[in-house]
């Protein structure tokens, strides 16, 4: 499929993904120069209308929506028997990367996900759409920061929630109770379905599990999801409170739609931001203000203390004692209030320091498919020292930019080496010698060593070669093939159809089919004479110059018989002399019977056809007597 042509415009270049209905590659659309991902329907299932429908289903169902939050349907057509889908391309990971690689994520982390997530499947609620198979392996996190909702190969119209054979289609860890009971479907099993995604991102484990489906089915129908915080104490309560509604086992329990969710969502968000600014700012108040107002309460109550204990002054030390006082209360100010300053400058440095300063820590940018130097001057500019090096990459070109170490959208100080790999395209492998030996064996011996052979390969006639035999190992442009090649890209196998058949000695019709058997088509050339070949039949067949595949055309060389001779002249002449050199000249000969009673008397008068004239050998000469 690898360097495939898709319906005149899109040119597929890589396999992304392989799934249970279909596979994603990465193509080109040629039409308007950009980058899409293209899903095929495996070939075993064209023949099957429920899969077929389904596949168009999910084209017509993404299509509805124009969400920023959902990946976008371009195209969907037919190539042939093949059926596909055109999707925006994104390079990225899944969810189920992303918690593979971590285990578990914040419970900030958790709300910015859960929000694209619901915001996507809020657009698609109000369309009318069920999502059915929501799950981390569906949810798309772009290099960019974007998240959104892909594969809506199992959505169905919300009216279309009737239980059926195919009820528990999707993924069995997230089905709801009601899937699993009675195969229906609404809004309020997408919610289940995400209740349970939270709680997997909030601990790095589902909440049921089983050596066998069913037993998980079992729990669905029967139990009850923990809180996260179970599992994970530092949860907030109120995401826990999240979970339990989005799972509740009764769907009428739970939020009738994602915009409800998302709702409700949010203020937990503003709660819980607002809770994170008082807390910050309590603890500031604590660092910078207590101390100084402790200290001032101290101050005052020994100013107050003495004054109370001190022998009264005489009336006219009064102002002197009242100014001292006051002095001593303005210099306690002063001094108070550079504290604060000092304080102040120092908080604001330290969070200039951590904020833009030395200390910031800023997210790694993406940088894959850019040119390298921009993608340096691109790191640069925020701050890094950037170290290049080089790797293989199935996807990216040679020559450009295949991400970093640490990975695109990792926090790190400001400052800090990151390292610009620049792709080297495809991994470079060696080819085995699989000339010479069965089309199915080089197959196998390629495939194993990390290659992509084509489906179709195109055949050629060769007269030392049997049928099915590897002639040639092509490239993707194809050129023939060097002792090494990149990894996972495509090979085209030019494989022998056998010698072409030789039609000699057989009439233009028969000639003609037996060709067409072997898909080569005929033409009737030149005409010659035969001594060996009969008149109308083949004489010999000419391939044109150079590689002889199957369509081409062979030319037919057709007898005209022995070529004409002059009759020779035997007028006058014994009728034994001249019977011998008719005979001679390869003519039959009709004559009277009785000339040979006297051969040396009877002489020939005349012949027909008459002395000089053109005639076949073979062919029959009349001869007169006196």
């Amino acid at each position: 499929m690898i360097g495939r042509l898709i319906d005149g415009r899109y040119q597929v270049r890589s396999r992304i993904a392989r799934g249970g209905m279909a596979t994603v590659y990465v193509a080109t659309d040629l039409r308007l120069e950009r980058r899409v991902a293209i899903k095929i329907m495996h070939g075993h299932l064209a023949d099957d209308s429920s899969f077929k429908n389904r596949f168009v289903q999910e084209a017509r169902s993404a299509a509805r929506l124009a969400h920023p939050n959902v990946v976008n349907v371009f195209d969907q057509g037919q190539d042939f028997d093949m059926a596909y889908l055109v999707m925006e391309y994104l390079p990225g990971i899944t969810l189920r990367d992303l918690l593979k690689d971590r285990g578990s994520l914040t419970p900030e982390q958790t709300i910015d996900i859960v929000h694209a997530v619901l915001s996507g499947l809020a657009a698609a609620h109000t369309a009318g759409i069920v999502h059915r198979d929501l799950k981390p392996e569906n949810v798309l996190l772009a290099d960019d920061g974007r998240v959104k909702i892909g594969d809506f190969g199992l959505a169905r119209a919300v009216s279309a929630n009737t239980a059926t054979g195919q009820a528990l289609l999707g993924t069995i860890a997230y089905l709801s109770p009601e899937l699993v009971t009675r195969g229906v479907a609404d809004a309020r099993s997408d919610i289940y379905a995400l209740g349970i995604m939270i709680f997997e991102i909030l601990t790095g484990e589902q909440p049921f599990k089983g050596e066998q489906p069913m037993q998980i089915a079992y729990q669905h129908a029967n139990d009850s999801v923990p809180t996260p915080s179970s599992k994970r104490p530092d949860v907030p309560v109120e995401l826990d409170d999240l979970v339990l509604w989005a799972t509740a086992r009764d769907p009428d329990d739970r939020p009738r739609d994602a915009q409800v969710m998302l709702d409700q969502l949010i203020e937990i968000e503003k709660k819980t931001r607002s809770s994170e600014t008082k807390t910050e700012f309590a603890d500031r108040q604590t660092t910078l203000i207590a101390p100084t107002s402790q200290r001032i309460d101290r101050e005052t109550q020994v100013i107050g203390t003495s004054a109370r204990h001190k022998p009264k002054p005489p009336v006219g030390n009064a102002t002197s004692a009242f100014s001292f006082a006051a002095l001593k209360r303005r210099r306690l100010g002063y001094w108070l209030f550079g504290l604060v300053l000092l304080l102040t400058a120092g908080a604001g440095g330290t969070g200039w320091y951590f904020g833009s300063g030395p200390g910031a820590h800023l997210a790694i940018p993406a940088t894959t498919d850019l040119d390298p130097v921009a993608a340096t001057t691109a790191l640069e500019e925020l701050g890094f020292t950037v170290t290049p090096a080089s790797r293989p990459d199935l996807v990216i070109p040679a020559g450009r930019s295949s991400g970093t170490e640490p990975p695109e959208g990792t926090l790190i100080r400001k400052g800090s080496t990151v390292t610009l790999f620049t792709s080297t395209g495809p991994k470079q492998l060696p080819v085995p010698d699989v000339v010479g030996i069965s089309q199915s064996k080089a197959n196998g011996q390629l495939t194993s060593a990390g290659f992509t052979v084509l489906p179709d390969s195109p055949t050629e006639f060769s007269s030392d070669k049997s049928r099915g035999t590897v002639l040639a190992v092509l490239d993707g442009a194809g050129a023939p093939l060097g002792p090494t090649y990149g990894e996972q890209q495509p090979i085209t196998l030019v494989v022998s159809a056998g010698g072409i058949p030789d039609v000699t000695g057989k009439t233009v019709e028969a000639a003609t089919s037996t060709l067409a058997d072997v898909d080569l088509k005929a033409e009737s050339g030149a005409q010659v004479f035969s001594e060996s070949v009969a008149e109308g039949l083949i004489v010999k067949s000419s391939p044109p110059g150079g590689v002889v595949r199957p369509g081409a055309t062979i030319t037919l060389t057709v007898s005209k018989g022995p070529e004409p001779v002059a009759v020779p002249n035997v007028v006058g002449m014994p009728w034994g002399q001249a019977k011998k050199t008719l005979s001679g000249a390869s003519f039959v000969l009709s004559y009277d019977a009785s000339a040979d009673l006297a051969p040396l008397l009877v002489r020939v008068t005349a012949t027909d056809p008459a002395a000089g004239q053109l005639a076949k050998k073979g062919s029959t000469i009349t001869v007169k007597f006196l």
